[in-house]
């Protein structure tokens, strides 16, 4: 079977949005040109993270969208017939999530609001309340925002929900309270690798983790965009730098085949689990 292209972004997204518009636009030109049917962009991409988790500002807020703004219309448009995720703050009356969406020129394809919410972010954000996966031209997909996927129930459940690829969306920054002298030493860098590879192989499913980069605030986000095999193996990466991490993959032939003799999902037992 032909194999799909996936891509993973990393780039720095801030608060103006035309900004924000134009990088999309040209990652989505980017990734057109490598092939790509899937690219996944960070967590906040339109109109930036949170400037500071330890002691967040209202007045200092990401611009909250309307699940109906046009300017989805706009990344649509560019998309066409690429399917693609993009992270934004979405307004639900006075309330604020932290959430992506995935379209394509047809329209929107599925919506996930971050379920859990880490340090202060609950003063900015209402937390989600569920995991879904959804049909699109290129498989099922799953969607997971930062931190939920620290927690393994999170792609497990989009695993059983029939997903093939769970797109992970971040802004994922380097630590806080510990900086490293190293980037590679950073303990959050550490477990960002580990986080995508571990969900990816404990699920026999294709991870595709995109992140911001650059620095906002006190934060300095880590990149590391992925493409993370049924087998929990790197097929593609952009370290720290910006871009795009592509790989080439027969979706449905890998998950079939890591899952050919030890089949994760088949072989559970929810009832001994407490």
């Amino acid at each position: 079977m032909a194999g799909t292209r996936i891509a993973a972004a990393a780039a720095h997204f801030g608060r103006d949005l035309e900004h924000d518009l134009g990088r999309i636009g040209k990652l989505i030109g980017d990734a057109r040109a490598a092939g790509a049917g899937l690219l996944v962009l960070p967590d906040a991409a339109l109109g930036g993270y949170l400037a500071d988790l330890r002691h967040p500002d209202p007045s200092a807020f990401p611009p909250a969208l309307k699940p109906d703004d046009p300017i989805f219309e706009q990344i649509g448009a560019a998309a066409r017939d690429m399917v693609v995720c993009v992270g934004f703050c979405e307004a639900d009356g006075d309330d604020r999530y932290n959430a992506a969406v995935c379209l394509t020129g047809d329209g929107v394809l599925g919506r996930h609001r971050k379920v859990h919410l880490p340090a202060a972010e609950g003063v900015a954000y209402r937390a989600g309340d569920r995991f879904a996966a959804f049909d699109t031209p290129i498989g099922r997909i799953g969607m997971l925002i930062d931190y939920d996927k620290t927690f393994p129930e999170s792609a497990r459940s989009l695993a059983r929900d029939g997903a093939e690829i769970v797109a992970c969306l971040s802004a994922w920054p380097a630590s806080i309270t510990n900086a490293a002298p190293k980037m590679s030493q950073d303990r959050q860098s550490r477990l960002f690798d580990l986080y995508d590879c571990a969900r990816a192989a404990e699920n026999q499913v294709v991870v595709v983790s995109s992140n911001q980069t650059g620095a906002a605030g006190g934060m300095r986000f880590l990149g590391q965009a992925k493409v993370v095999g049924p087998a929990g193996n790197v097929l593609a990466r952009t370290w720290a730098k910006a871009g795009l991490a592509v790989a080439e993959l027969d979706v449905q032939g890998e998950i079939a085949s890591a899952r050919r003799v030890l089949s994760h999902l088949r072989e559970l037992r929810p009832e001994v689990y407490r």
